[in-house]
Order: structure tokens, then sequence, then C-alpha cells
């Protein structure tokens, strides 16, 4: 077998293997994860979008917040606005935190999730997580919702972030103080959801300490639709959501997702495999051994290469009379001296040649180049009478 041949079915067997790794790894894995951030550009049971579509159901103005906190500043022109952090998957640093809670003095912020217990902790609480199963809300209906956190004041006054005390100063939050304090969910072991209204101005926090009271798979299946729905509907014009910390950050680019595709999609690591694959076939198909072939050596064409094409194409045109005056006139040229080129007629030039003739070969090929310059020559003629040009050079210069 061919070296080659046998690196396209080498090529062929690794293609068809990471195919059938690809299917097999892809059958195990769950249509959905459901450990999936609460992001509203996810549909399946974990994702929100279907919070923000009823928001938009009901006439409320939605936006997707997609940049650094620090550009929160700019969105300060609706006195009732609102702005939902649901669980956010990147960790929120110190300045960002002090973004959020500046935010706070011209929009409500809505809260959720234990990855969110930094923010949280600005506004005097903490989240408990249950070591155990999870229980129900508001009762033992079927349809209450199921958490497994509960909010936790911490009675702290201040709170100090010192998480990037290495490359900057630590934050210090002080914790507002409330008008009122209400309770909105609550469950065996303590309150789920609270709303404060702050004292200093008139906005509020609303805290969540489970995020999963506005996934989809709950606000369909539960009450938790209700109760979301109820937070929002107649209190704000407009929502918005905060996606940069689930990784929709504006900066993003295509290829960088792509790529971000490949490392986690078993199919993206067939792909990967492939090219692998490839990139060694071809550095070793490009491997040469023994000397180098010897070049395609190439001439110029001659003069009367040339003058034999002007005469081929001068016939494709039917110009058989011209094309033989144009051979014969190209010939002087060359042969009488250049004070007497292009000067009298040709005919007459062609038998003063004839009477200068100093051998008899010469003599016949000018007898044999005059007879085709007779008027009404078929196509056949002007090739004739190239070469016989060529065959009259020849004898001038031997």
């Amino acid at each position: 077998m061919r070296p080659r041949t046998e690196a396209l079915v080498g090529l062929g067997a690794m293609a068809l293997l990471g195919v059938l790794a690809a299917v097999v790894a892809d059958s195990h894995r769950p249509a959905t994860p459901a450990d999936i951030d609460p992001s509203t550009f996810v549909a399946g049971p974990g994702g929100a979008r279907g919070l923000l579509e009823a928001t938009q159901r009901l006439g409320i103005e939605v936006r997707r917040f997609r940049e650094r906190p620090i550009r929160l500043q700019y969105l300060g022109d609706r006195p009732r606005q609102l702005l939902v952090i649901l669980d956010p998957s990147m960790p929120i640093s110190a300045p960002e935190l002090d973004a959020f809670v500046a935010f706070n003095r011209s929009a409500d912020l809505l809260i959720a999730g234990p990855r969110a217990e930094r923010l949280m902790r600005c506004f005097g609480y903490r989240v408990k997580r249950s070591r155990f199963d999870s229980v129900r809300v508001s009762g033992a209906s079927a349809t209450s919702p199921r958490v497994d956190a509960i909010l936790i004041p911490t009675n702290e006054r201040v709170y100090t972030d010192s998480s990037r005390l290495a490359d900057a100063a630590p934050l210090t939050c002080r914790v507002p103080a409330y008008r009122t304090t209400t309770t909105l969910l609550t469950s065996p072991r303590g309150p789920v959801a609270l709303r404060l209204e702050r004292q200093d101005n008139d906005h509020a926090v609303i805290l969540a300490a489970d995020a999963g009271l506005f996934e989809n798979s709950q606000l369909r299946f539960t009450d938790a639709g209700t109760f979301a729905l109820g937070l929002i509907a107649g209190h704000y014009d407009r929502v918005i959501f905060e996606e940069y910390h689930h990784g929709f950050g504006a900066a993003g680019s295509l290829a960088g997702a792509t790529f971000d595709w490949s490392r986690h999609s078993p199919w993206g690591w067939a792909v990967w495999q492939l090219a692998v694959v490839g990139l060694l076939a071809l550095l070793l198909g490009a491997v040469r051994f023994g000397p180098a072939g010897p070049g395609i050596s190439r001439r110029r064409r001659s003069q009367l290469e040339h003058v034999r094409a002007l005469a081929t194409a001068l016939t494709a045109a039917r110009g058989h009379d011209e094309a033989i005056a144009a051979i014969v006139r190209g010939l002087r040229r060359r042969l009488a001296p250049a004070a007497l080129r292009g000067r009298g007629d040709w005919r007459a030039w062609l038998a003063r040649l004839n009477d200068r003739a100093a051998s008899p070969s010469e003599r016949v090929a000018v007898a044999k180049l005059t007879s085709f310059t007779h008027a009404g020559q078929p196509s056949s003629s002007v090739l004739h009478a190239a070469n016989a040009v060529e065959d009259l050079w020849q004898n001038l210069h031997h």
C-alpha cells in the first residue's frame, strides 16, 4: 500500500473513532444540565428566560445588562426600575460590589442565590445553606416551591471585603438603616425572601436565599411564578437583568465562544482530534526522501516561432493575403538596412532579392516564397509562406 493511501486510511479511521466517541459521550449527557446558571439567555429548566419573557408579557420594559457594573451609573434615568442579580456564576469583585451598592441609590435591587452572599452582606444579611434535603416554603401545598437556604442577619453595621487585599485596598460597605423589613417568603427553617425599605432614600432591596425560585422549572410547575411576578408587576417600569457575571459580557467574541464550546463539548474534542491527525498526516506527507527532482527546462521562443504564430492567427482571421504580406514585410525588416526599412513595395523588394540570390538553394527558397504572394491564396498558404521565410532565413545565414 502506498504511503499516501495509508495516511488516508489512518485519517478515516481516526475520524470514525472520534465521531463514535462524541456520540457515545453525548448520549450519556442529560438533555439540559440541572446545575446550569440562572441566566435569561438560557431556556432550559435551570435558566431564567421564562421570568424575562413573562415580564415582557406584562408590558414592562426589559433589558439585559452585559457590561461591567461601573456602567450602571448611566442607567439611572428611570424612577421605577429594578436590577435583578440571580446567583452570579462569576465572583463579584470588591469594586463591583461598590458599583452595585451605589446603584441602589437610584434603583431597587433584587439579589438572589448563595453566590451573591458577599453583596448581601453589604445589606446586613448572609445565606445559610441546608446540609440535608430542601424544604417547602409557605405551607405544605403540593405546588409550593422547595428551597435549600435561608437568610440570616449578620448584625453588622460595617462589612469589610478584603478579597483583593493583595492588589487593592479593602472595600468597606456601611449597612444602611431600614425603615421597614418585610418577610416575603418563609420556610420552617427561617426567612427565604425579604424586602428591605431603606431609610435614607425611597428605594428597596429584595433578598432571596435561593435563586431556584426564579428558574424556569420552578416558575412553570410551582407557585414560584406567582411569587416572582408579584415582586415586579405594578411596581416597576423597567427590569434590568445582570448578565455580565454569567459570562455573557459584551466583550466576548465568536472565536472565543467557539473555542470555549470546543473545550467542553465531545463534538469539539472530536474536531480537535481530527485537526491534530490531519496536521500529523500533512507533516508526514511533506517529508522528502532522496534528492530533489530536476526542474523543467524552458527555452525562449525564437523570432521565427513568433512569425509562425502570427501567421496562424492571421489565418484564423481569414486574412490570408494580408498575412503573407505581413510575413514578407517582416523578413524585409530583418534583412534590409535600417535606412531602407519600410520603404517601397515589398513585391519589388522580393524580386530584387531573387536577383541577388547567391546560391541555388536561396533562389529556390525565394521562388517558393514568391509563389505564395499571388492574390487569392488558400488558408494553408499562410503556413507554407511562414515555413518558406524560415527556410530562406536559414539559407541566408549559412
